[in-house]
This record gives C-alpha cells, structure tokens and sequence, in this order.
C-alpha cells in the first residue's frame, strides 16, 4: 500500500477532494491535495538540487496556507514555521495588491537584507518557494536557478492534483448513486403537507 502525506493546498478545482492517510480514505475537504511518499521524494529531491545549484542558504516549499512541505538547509537557528506563516501572509497581501492594480497575481517577491535576502515565488498558483540566501548566491543565479526547478515542481504538483481530483469523482460518483440523491425539497414538504 502507498504511503501518503496529508498536505493542505489552496487547490483552485470546484470539487471535494479525497484525504488519504497511509492509503484509507479519512475525510473530504474543498482545500486538500493528496502527496503520495514517491511525489514527496521527488519533491524534496527537486529542493535539495534547487538548495545546490542556486547556492542557497535554505530553500522551502509550502502551500499557500503556510503548510510546509520540503525543506533544504541549515534551518537550526531558523524559526521554518514562523518562515512558511509569514511567507504565505506576504504573498496573500501581495495577491491584494495584484487584483487591486488589474493584475492576475505578482508571481515573484525579492527582499534584500544586508546579511541575506529572500526569493519568493509562487509555483502552479498552489505551492510558494522560498529561497534565502547570501552573498555566496546573486539573485540573477537564484532566478536562473528557480526558474527550471519551478517548472518540474509545477509537474509534480498539478500530477499529485489530478490523481486527487480522479480519486474524488470516483467517491462523488459513488455518493451520487444512495437512493436518497433523487428525493428534492419539494418531495419532502409533499410527504408532511398532509400532517
């Protein structure tokens, strides 16, 4: 049986989407996505290559909620989850201010530090990936670098969307089938019309 991690996603999909634990089925939500361990292994190879190749202090991935999801890096003296909270509220505002100048999103964040910067950018409108880094990088690299690694994480992404979106209209199917999907409101109030 395939193993899966339960990670939440702003999936922008209209249907439920099926929750699996260690492969039985847990619950339904509009906001999850199933990551199956082979999805996160490729995942979290594409983050350590990405943490290599750009010359990176840290490099995480988290969905737009502040989930997070892989990480590569010295992160011992780095609060991760205080980093994937802000991040994803900084995107959010920054989504704001997109919408209130026309603009479908602003895909790219760049914060110089003295010591350190950060690169954020938005990966198939679902995940956020983050790279801190120093002196040691240039962000010309680091966006060389994002922009390749984007592309294959985008892959694995919108895959790991899909096999959800399936697994959710064979359970919909099923729920659609009970004998009580046909019976309307108008049915009922016929039924106790009488009483």
């Amino acid at each position: 049986m395939q193993r899966s991690h339960i990670l939440k996603y702003n999936v922008y999909a209209k249907s439920k989407e099926l929750i699996h634990n260690d492969g039985g089925v847990i619950g339904m939500s509009d906001s999850f996505t199933v990551l199956h361990e082979d999805e996160h292994q490729r995942i979290q190879s594409l983050i350590t290559k990405l943490h290599g190749d750009a010359s990176a202090k840290i490099v995480s991935l988290i969905d737009k909620n502040g989930q997070q999801i892989a990480v590569q890096g010295d992160t011992k003296n780095l609060d991760v989850l205080s980093l994937a909270c802000l991040t994803a509220g900084n995107v959010a505002a920054t989504d704001g201010l997109a919408r209130l100048l026309g603009e479908r999103e602003f895909s790219v964040l760049f914060h110089e530090g003295e010591h350190d910067n950060i690169h954020i950018s938005v990966v198939a409108r679902r995940a956020i990936l983050i790279i801190v880094f120093d002196d040691r990088s240039s962000l010309g690299l680091v966006r060389l670098r994002v922009k390749k690694a984007s592309v294959e994480l985008e892959n694995v992404l919108v895959g790991a969307v899909a096999k959800t979106e399936v697994a959710a209209g064979k359970i919909d199917s099923a729920l659609g089938s009970s004998p009580f999907a046909e019976i309307t409101d108008d049915d009922i109030e016929s039924l106790f019309r009488n009483l």
